[in-house]
Order: structure tokens, then sequence, then C-alpha cells
């Protein structure tokens, strides 16, 4: 059979590219107009006030007067102010105190709470709703519940022969109430994370240990725990950044003292900002709380990426 002659095409002006140009144009417009006021908002909520922070950090204001360039002559301060060192102290060891505890506290709860028993559900909301209440609220409660002269728990310890404690106005000790106070409110986070995080335990891990002889403490060990590391790591970072950015509860119930016994980091940026009128001062004692939360994120994330790579060994 004789082929056929191809069509001969006459090949035509090229197409103009210009309304997809303008269809692009309104498109990206619009999405603008969408975007720019969350955008205006993370910029004058966020970013701004960061900037503007930092560059009062170099600076002796009162917010007031006329501010003036002091260089790094607040951070030099810093290190040589005792109170500064005291904050310091103050919070690190409320974070040492707060954040194992209420992690181990936590996990221990899940653990009986993610059993079959009676009212499991009436026990899972009476821990968890502290966790709802407000610090301000949790002061105001606790400032009447601790009293010294007229409080409810001095009455029970003098009905069981017990002396009268200071609690909030004992320089010793009120620092630990403020800990006990945190951990009857921010456990129940960690219970609650903690038993979601048991409900996605592999079931066939746990009927294997058993097939081999393995008890509750074996299954602990070496299967829910290792299960529930990244869970942990997560707590870890969060329970530590909310331990050092505590304020609310010491400035309700202590205001820093006794003898500034409980002044934490965050306390003594508000008090030298807008109390002693040093706004320059707290700015840079503020950056030196946000350069400590970087380098707490940073060692969590290098040890949450180092067990993963060893899981990941393991596994191969």
């Amino acid at each position: 059979m004789p082929r056929l002659p191809r069509p001969i095409t006459v090949a035509g002006p090229p197409p103009d590219p210009r309304p997809l140009r303008r269809k692009r144009r309104r498109e990206t417009t619009a999405a603008w107009a969408f975007v720019s006021p969350a955008v205006l908002i993370v910029l004058g909520l966020s970013i701004v006030p960061v900037v503007w922070s930092l560059l009062l950090s170099f600076q002796a204001s009162d917010l007031v007067t006329p501010s003036r360039w002091v260089g790094v002559d607040n951070y030099r301060a810093l290190a040589q102010d005792p109170n500064f060192s005291q904050a310091v102290r103050n919070t690190l060891l409320y974070t040492v105190l707060y954040v194992p505890l209420s992690l181990l506290f936590g996990l221990v709860l899940a653990l009986v709470l993610n059993r079959r028993i009676r009212f499991v559900g009436l026990y899972r909301t009476l821990i968890f709703v502290p966790f709802v209440l407000s610090a301000t609220a949790q002061g105001v409660l606790f400032s009447f519940i601790l009293d010294p002269e007229f409080g409810a728990a001095n009455s029970v310890l003098h009905r069981l022969g017990i002396s009268s404690q200071g609690f909030l106005s004992d320089p010793s000790q009120a620092l630990l109430v403020l800990v006990a106070i945190t951990l009857w409110s921010g456990t129940g986070f960690c219970v609650v994370v903690y038993l979601a995080a048991l409900q996605d335990v592999p079931q066939s891990l746990i009927e294997a240990a058993r097939l081999d002889g393995a008890g509750r403490r074996h299954l602990l060990r070496h299967v829910t725990l290792p299960t529930l590391t990244p869970v942990t790591v997560f707590l870890v970072l969060w329970q530590a950044i909310q331990s050092l950015q505590v304020f609310d509860l010491v400035y309700v119930t202590t205001k820093g003292g006794p003898l500034g016994s409980t002044t934490v980091i965050v306390y003594f940026i508000w008090e030298q900002a807008f109390k002693n009128a040093t706004a320059g001062y707290g700015a840079s004692a503020a950056y030196v709380l946000a350069v400590a939360l970087g380098l707490v994120a940073g060692a969590v994330r290098i040890v949450r990426r180092r067990g993963r790579h060893r899981l990941e060994g393991a596994r191969s």
C-alpha cells in the first residue's frame, strides 16, 4: 500500500504569554491580600519587639526619657550582680527539682491509669484539672491554704502534733513549696502525654516479651521505656522551658521573697524593667534567658538525634 504524504502544517504565531502573566499576577496579589494581615500581626507582635528589645539591651533606658547607648555595659553589670546570680541559682534549682519529678510522677500515674480499673476516667480528669487552672488562681488558692497564721495546712499540722511551718514566708522552704505547687498542677500534662504514648506501644512486642518469660519490670525497662523515649525528650524540653519561664506563680505568692529566695530570672527581668525603671538592664537579662533556652533546646535536639541514630543502627 503506498504511503500517503504527511500533511503540511503551517506554524502559526506563538501564543501570547501576557494573559498568563496577568493571571499569575492577579493570583499573587490576591494571595498577598489574604496573607498580609497575618504577616503584619507576626511582624508587629513578635519580630519587631524582639529586634527592639535586642537594641534596648545595649542602652540605658527607663522607657520614658531618651535612652543612651552603653554597649555591653548592661551584660557586664549582670555578670557582677549578686541579685542576678541568686535569680539564676533559684531558677536552676527550681528546674532541676521540677522537671525530673514531674516526668517521674507523670510516668508512674500514667502507668497506673493505663490499666482497666473502675472510675479510671474520673481519676484521669481529677489529675488533669489542676493543669487547666491558671497559675494566678493556683497562687491565690495556696496563699490562703499555706498562710502561716490562718492557713488550713498549719491547722492540720497542729492537730497532728507538728509545729507550725512558715511555708512561703520561710526562706528555706519557699522555693520548695513553689516546686510542690507546680508539681500539683503540671504533672497532669505529663500524665496525659504519657497516656497517649502508651496507647502506641506495639502490643506485638509486649506479647512477644511475655512469651519469652519477661515480667513487668523487664517489660517496662526493655519495651515500654524505649518506646516512650521520643515523648520523654519532648516532655523534658517542654517542662524545662516552662520552669525557666516561671513568673506568675512567684508574682502572686511571694513576689520574689522572702530575702530573694524565690526570685527567678523572669521575675528579676520584670522587676528591673518595670519596678526599678531600668528597661535596658532588664532586656539584657531577658536575652541571657533567651540564650539559655536556645542552648537547652539545642542540647535536647542533639541528644534526640543521637538516640535516633543509635536506634537505627540497632535495627540495621
